[in-house]
């Protein structure tokens, strides 16, 4: 049930505060956004994870899994997040920009307190809270870097996709 209140808010959020009449604008960085969570379950959600969503009650008694879960997550909060950060993202002001920048991140931040209050999501591996935030600082540079250079922001990604490799020693096992 909790992850259909998050789908909702999500769905209805980008149609009060969002450009959703001119996604195409942000499509491309929509799917940079998508392309590395769904990197992420390939390679290392069953084999080596740093988080899995729990089903909350009614959830788990309709079966749904972590797969489930993160696939709601990749085609309604992703874009839902994409389209609010960007169209909404300050022109002017170095200051103005960073602190909308910080609200994201503080934003995203909430939503994990409440999913680890709540029990929805569990870390493994040496991952923490600490390190999504980290993540979180990363990711919403890195959307708006996509937004105005793709290519750039494809070459930032490789090299902190490499760092994370690095720093949690994740196995060539993962490679299937």
């Amino acid at each position: 049930m909790v992850n259909v209140i998050y789908a909702l808010v999500w769905l209805i959020a980008p149609m009060i505060w969002g450009d959703w009449r001119n996604w195409q604008k942000y499509y491309s960085t929509i799917m940079f956004f998508i392309m590395g969570d769904l990197l992420y379950l390939y390679l290392l959600s069953d084999h080596f994870p740093m988080w899995k969503y729990n089903p909350h009650e009614i959830d788990d008694n309709l079966g749904l899994t972590n797969s489930h879960i993160s696939l709601s997550i990749i085609l309604i909060k992703y874009p839902a997040t994409v389209l609010l950060y960007l169209s909404n993202f300050p022109k002017k002001g170095r200051f103005k920009q960073f602190g909308y920048y910080l609200l994201w991140v503080g934003i995203y931040g909430i939503n994990e307190i409440i999913d680890l209050k709540l029990n929805l999501i569990q870390y493994h591996n040496g991952w923490s809270f600490w390190w999504s935030m980290f993540f979180n600082m990363i990711l919403f540079y890195f959307l708006w870097v996509h937004y105005r250079n793709p290519i750039l922001a494809w070459l930032f990604s490789f090299v902190y996709i490499a760092f994370l490799w690095v720093v949690f020693d994740v196995p060539s096992t993962v490679f299937r």
